[in-house]
């Protein structure tokens, strides 16, 4: 098994994961969870989400929640 390289810089390397099964909550119902790590600052984003949400909703998730955030597509 090889190990992960370390990043040298932010956003050049991040993980996702869902976490489903839970309770519908907040006024949209959500009833899942993305998870976005930063390895670089290892600092977690959590994202209510919809377990049966599309690529594209997740898309969308990403981009409006994450890249305009943190501005990730001017570091670049």
């Amino acid at each position: 098994m090889s190990k992960i390289k370390e990043p040298r810089r932010h956003w050049e390397i991040v993980h996702m994961d869902w976490v489903t099964g839970l309770p519908p909550g907040g006024d949209r119902s959500y009833n899942a969870c993305l998870v976005i790590v930063d390895r670089f600052n290892k600092t977690p984003i959590f994202l209510p989400c919809h377990k049966d949400d599309t690529a594209m909703d997740t898309a969308l998730l990403i981009w409006n929640r994450v890249v305009s955030d943190w501005n990730i597509h001017k570091h670049h």
